[in-house]
C-alpha cells in the first residue's frame, strides 16, 4: 500500500511539474501592425488574423499582430503596417461596389515594395457578398474575416518577398474571384511557399 501511494504522490507531482512550467514565447518573424478607418467586427479580425497566418504557415512564417497604439515604442524583428479602411465587417445589405479593381495595395517606391499597404473592406465585403446565399448570413463575420484574411496574406507575401510577382496557383495569383476568398481552403503553393521561406532565411 506504501508503494502505491507513493506511486501516486510522485505521479501527482510529476503532473503539477508539468502543467506548471512556463512558457516560452515565441518571438514572431513578422509583426504587423493593424490600422482602422473604419468600422470592423473583432470576430471578422479574428477570423482574418486565423487565416492568414494558416495560409503562411507552409513557409515557416510566424506572424504577430498588434495595433498601432501598442506597438508604439516597441522594437520588432520585422514589422508591417497594414490600414483598413471602410467598414471591416458583414453587412446585409452592404454598399454597392464596383468589383473592377484590386482589393488590397502595397505601396512602392522607385519600383520597391514597401511594408506598407491599404486594405479596402468595403471592396472585399462587397464582393464576397455576390457569393454567399441566405444560410451563410449567419457566419456573414466569419466569411468577411476568412475573405479579409486571404487578402491580407497575398500582400504579405508581396511585402516580405520585396517583389511585385504573382503566382500561378493559390492566393498568390493575380486575381482572386469572390467564390475563391471564402470557399474551401487556398493555400499558399509550392513554388511561393518556398520563395518566402528563402528570403526569411536570407535575414
Amino acid at each position: 500500500m506504501r508503494h502505491a501511494v507513493a506511486f501516486v504522490l510522485l505521479t501527482l507531482s510529476i503532473s503539477v511539474s508539468l502543467t506548471a512550467a512556463p512558457r516560452v514565447a515565441v518571438e514572431p518573424d513578422l509583426t504587423v501592425i493593424l490600422k482602422f478607418n473604419g468600422a470592423y467586427s473583432a470576430p471578422a479580425i479574428a477570423e482574418m488574423r486565423k487565416e492568414s497566418a494558416r495560409i503562411l504557415a507552409g513557409s515557416g512564417l510566424h506572424i504577430g499582430w498588434s495595433s498601432s497604439e501598442d506597438a508604439a515604442g516597441q522594437s520588432f524583428r520585422e514589422l508591417v503596417v497594414l490600414t483598413f479602411k471602410g467598414a471591416c465587417m458583414f453587412q446585409a445589405a452592404p454598399p454597392r461596389y464596383d468589383e473592377l479593381g484590386p482589393y488590397a495595395s502595397t505601396v512602392t517606391a522607385d519600383g520597391v515594395v514597401q511594408p506598407f499597404g491599404v486594405v479596402d473592406c468595403d471592396h472585399v465585403a462587397g464582393s464576397i457578398h455576390s457569393a454567399m446565399t441566405s444560410e451563410d448570413y449567419s457566419h456573414g463575420d466569419q466569411l468577411v474575416g476568412r475573405a479579409l484574411g486571404r487578402v491580407v496574406a497575398h500582400e504579405l507575401v508581396h511585402m516580405l518577398t520585396h517583389s511585385t510577382q504573382h503566382g500561378h496557383e493559390g492566393v498568390e495569383t493575380p486575381s482572386l474571384t469572390a467564390r475563391q476568398l471564402i470557399e474551401g481552403s487556398l493555400p499558399l503553393s509550392r513554388e511561393d511557399a518556398d520563395r518566402l521561406r528563402l528570403e526569411l532565411k536570407s535575414h
